[in-house]
């Protein structure tokens, strides 16, 4: 690992274009709207959209469909990687001017394609798919995808209404998210520290949980919920609109509720979700057990809900990002040689982004660049954290590689799969980890890990059953605050317990989650990506060789398969609560060792 550099790295975009103002990104600047503005015209040429009368799939109309599909996929393919260049710009420098004008001025075009993308759907919708696979190796190829595509287009208004849908939409539900997004950012909060008043956004002050001063945390909290109570009366009219819209576009579509759509959309059906959901509600108390011990490695006799998050303390392992490159490289060959190379390919080829510094984005994402290629983001601090949070993009990026082998209109993954490969990275680091690390250092570790799945296990849950409720009530008329509060506190004891402090909940929880306004649902795939990794995390340790056979071809085909199908080739039953059990397991074992800790601690 010579090569690896000590400092934290930039990545390198330099290997696409020399550079945003140069000649060569001008030129695939022009040829992806020239290519789309073609598109266009092949459409309107051959009247690509529903059509209401049958048409014989004859040689003339397999030349065309296959046209259009080779035709998608190289455009996919250009887009996706001129995106991904003014991507990386905008988002490690929120300053650069010139990204912000050509991404400005990509956008209309973007949009352009989308509705194609819309005309598509009902063209295919109104053809004999069965004729057309089999007349065309091409279909053949993208049989899925044609399969969703007319089980999709019976979802579609007809053309006009969908027209006025996607207009009413810039002055409906997009303005009504923008809102809600201009608004909260701009909510301050004051804070008593020190003797002086500070006046912090929403987002700091509720960062304040993570500070090691229980009265501080206490008063940012009680900050938090008065400044949220005394603007709720807007965020609740942003969410009443955006779920009625959403029950309005649903019904006019023909579905029967909006699960059944992101079902859809998430590829997986109702009887996976409910085995799911069913294991994860008898999970409850294992992850109550988990906060109240929590509670007594804090010293309290219950957390409040402002407790959640501060740190355990400092371990003694020291983390470098040097350190935590080698020990990433050497856990990922533990597994397979092309796990490591792919993560010795991303550190020396530069593919990381590493350095917290001023414009650049929080947080952390990965981004298939092109063929074999991605980009990490990453915030990297000398924690275990940083390593985790590295190994769990460096997943992605192996599932990037994994779907390479597949044309872009193959590669796209709902969200219940994307997070696969990347569950999986993460756990063969923590693991690894955990074997050599002392006692100390193992609780803040797995308090690190079970602190994200409680989210993704409690928190998720409980927005899923706050959704189901709102859409069940927002059918009958708006809700007010009040009864939105009530809402909150109710789903969120429904998974909590008794495990914090009583009256310490948190009834504005949904006045700041921006995964109910900007989506529908967006919160059990959460639950699934977590517990469908460590699934399959579990089956390897119970026989190795056998599950390295398929795994690769697993991740290749995330785009061309159900969920259920795709689990089913491996042997897993995803309608099944065993399944979900056993991953569950997985963390179990965890909050045993977690809860064994603390109290030999005490």
């Amino acid at each position: 690992m010579s090569q690896v550099k000590s400092e934290l790295p930039h990545w390198d975009f330099s290997t696409v274009f020399p550079g945003l103002e140069s000649p060569e990104f001008a030129t695939g600047f022009q040829s992806v709207i020239e290519a789309i503005a073609s598109m266009v015209k092949l459409f309107d040429e051959n009247q690509i959209n529903r059509l209401e009368t049958a048409v014989p799939v004859d040689e003339s109309l397999v030349s065309l469909f296959e046209t259009i599909i080779n035709r998608f996929n190289d455009i996919d393919e250009q887009i996706h990687i001129l995106q991904v260049y003014l991507y990386g710009f905008l988002t490690t420098d929120s300053r650069n001017s010139v990204a912000q004008a050509r991404q400005s001025e990509l956008m209309p075009h973007l949009s352009r394609l989308s509705l194609l993308g819309t005309r598509l759907t009902a063209w295919i919708g109104s053809l004999d798919v069965e004729e057309l696979l089999d007349q065309s190796a091409v279909a053949q190829q993208h049989e899925y995808m044609l399969q969703r595509a007319r089980e999709q287009a019976q979802h579609l208004m007809s053309p006009e209404q969908e027209d006025l849908a996607a207009e009413l939409a810039l002055t409906g539900g997009s303005s009504w998210f923008r809102l809600f997004n201009n608004y909260t950012s701009q909510i301050t909060v004051d804070i008593e520290r020190d003797g002086e008043t500070q006046t912090l956004p929403l987002t700091a002050a509720q960062n304040l949980a993570y500070d090691s001063d229980r009265e501080i945390r206490a008063q940012a909290h009680q900050a938090v919920l008065d400044a949220l109570a005394k603007a709720a009366v807007p965020i609740a009219a942003c969410l009443n609109s955006l779920k009625g819209e959403t029950l309005a576009l649903t019904q006019r579509r023909g579905w029967k509720s909006p699960l059944d759509m992101v079902l859809f959309q998430n590829a997986i059906d109702r009887p996976t979700l409910d085995a799911m959901m069913s294991a994860t509600r008898d999970a409850f108390p294992d992850f109550q057990r988990y906060l109240k011990a929590r509670a007594q490695a804090l010293g309290l006799p219950k957390m409040a809900w402002y407790d959640r998050l501060v740190p355990l303390g400092q371990g003694e392992q020291s983390w470098a990002y040097q350190d935590a490159t080698e020990f990433v490289v050497s856990q990922f060959g533990t597994y397979s040689t092309k796990l490591r190379q792919l993560a010795e390919r991303a550190f020396q080829e530069n593919w990381i982004d590493a350095e917290p510094r001023d414009g650049k984005r929080g947080g952390a994402f990965c981004m298939g660049l092109r063929q074999d290629e991605s980009r990490i983001l990453t915030n990297f601090e000398p924690s275990f954290s940083g390593v985790s949070t590295l190994a769990h993009e460096l997943g992605h990026a192996y599932h990037n590689l994994c779907l390479s082998v597949r044309t872009p209109l193959l590669r796209e993954t709902p969200m219940t799969l994307a997070e696969t490969a990347s569950t999986f990275c993460q756990k063969i680091v923590e693991n690894a980890a955990l074997k050599t690390a002392v006692p100390q250092d193992q609780l803040i570790i797995l308090d690190g890990l079970l602190e994200y799945a409680a989210r993704v296990v409690l928190g998720a849950s409980s927005n899923f059953m706050f959704e189901e409720k709102l859409f069940e009530k927002r059918q009958e008329r708006e809700l007010s605050v009040e009864e939105l509060c009530a809402l909150d506190e109710e789903t969120q004891l429904a998974s909590m317990g008794d495990a914090l402090e009583e009256g310490s909940l948190h009834p504005y929880r949904w006045a700041y989650v921006p995964h109910y306004y900007g989506s529908t649902f967006y919160n059990f795939p959460y639950t699934f990506g977590l517990l469908f990794g460590l699934g399959l995390y579990a089956q390897y340790q119970a026989d190795p060789e056998p599950f390295k056979s398929g795994y690769d071809e697993l991740l290749s085909m995330t785009g061309m398969g159900n969920a259920a199908d795709l689990a089913a080739r491996f042997g897993i039953d995803i309608r099944s609560t065993a399944f979900w059990k056993a991953s569950l397991d997985v963390l179990r074992a965890d909050i045993d060792k977690f809860v064994a800790l603390v109290e030999a601690a005490e």
